[in-house]
């Protein structure tokens, strides 16, 4: 994850920023779930998220290590 941040008396101008937060919405879409799947992991604490105010917040440096601890081998 790069972020360029160039600071010109007093503006900021970010060239290149990765997201790394995502919203319920853009959550749900990366991971092609419905919204209310993703309510209802969060009610059951399956997944881990953050709440700031009312907002819940996805952080995809937790969540790429989960997705992988989820994925099942085929074993031969």
């Amino acid at each position: 994850m790069e972020q360029l941040v160039q600071f010109n008396a007093n503006k900021v101008n970010i060239r290149s920023v990765e997201r790394r937060f995502l919203g319920i919405a853009d959550f749900a879409d990366y991971l092609g779930v419905p919204k209310a799947t993703l309510y209802a992991w969060v009610c059951q604490k399956k997944i881990p998220y953050l709440k700031i105010g009312k907002l819940l917040k996805f952080d995809l440096t937790e969540i790429e290590p989960w997705l992988k601890n989820k994925r099942f081998r085929e074993i031969h």
